[in-house]
């Protein structure tokens, strides 16, 4: 077995900070789509049980700074998403109308979208599109988040945020944003 020599340590400075780790690549509509796209093969996806809490899942994007969580069940199959929209708006207060309760016992499963119910774009498809072709599909399902897949759908590979492409882009992009023409996005990015 090869042996390897200690490396030499010194003493951090007093003033000692993190890098920025949100400094994304700079991004315009016609730059490749992959260049916004979070690949799942790069990065560990967030992912949760569906019968943990919902302040449990909130806790967690909290700290992972995601607003999106993949539930999967014991045997790592995806099972729906939650977002933050799922938690912070209408859908706890609503089940808890619905079927009583508080809302510390509402669980991820309760108010998820179900696999069911989830759509994706094909990878292949990913490959010949542009950022706005992004911003366009996630404007025309009104969404803030787009899954990527392979295999046929098989497995997930990536997911679009409008939150980074808002950060690469340069812009805020929030749900009421996506609606706007392109026309007002493009004027926001040359100001």
């Amino acid at each position: 077995m090869r042996e390897y020599a200690p490396l030499p340590l010194f003493p951090l400075a007093p003033a000692a900070h993190l890098p920025e780790s949100d400094l994304l690549e700079r991004v315009t509509l016609d730059d490749p789509a992959f260049s916004v796209l979070t690949d799942l093969t790069q990065v560990t996806p967030a992912t949760i049980g569906p019968d943990r809490s919902i302040d449990h899942a909130n806790a967690m994007m909290l700290e992972r700074r995601v607003r999106l969580l993949f539930v999967v069940g014991g045997d790592r199959f995806v099972t729906g998403v939650i977002t933050a929209t799922d938690l912070l708006g209408e859908k706890p207060m609503r089940f808890v109308q619905e079927r009583g309760g508080a809302r510390s016992d509402i669980l991820v499963s309760d108010i998820m979208t179900p696999f069911e119910r989830m759509d994706a774009i094909d990878m292949q498809d990913v490959a010949q599109m542009r950022v706005g072709h992004i911003v366009a599909t996630l404007k025309s399902v009104r969404r803030q988040h787009l899954v990527a897949a392979d295999e046929g759908g098989r497995r997930v590979r990536g997911l679009f945020s409008t939150s980074r492409i808002a950060k690469q882009l340069g812009v805020d992009l929030t749900t009421s944003d996506i609606a706007r023409t392109f026309a007002e996005i493009e004027a926001a990015l040359s100001h």
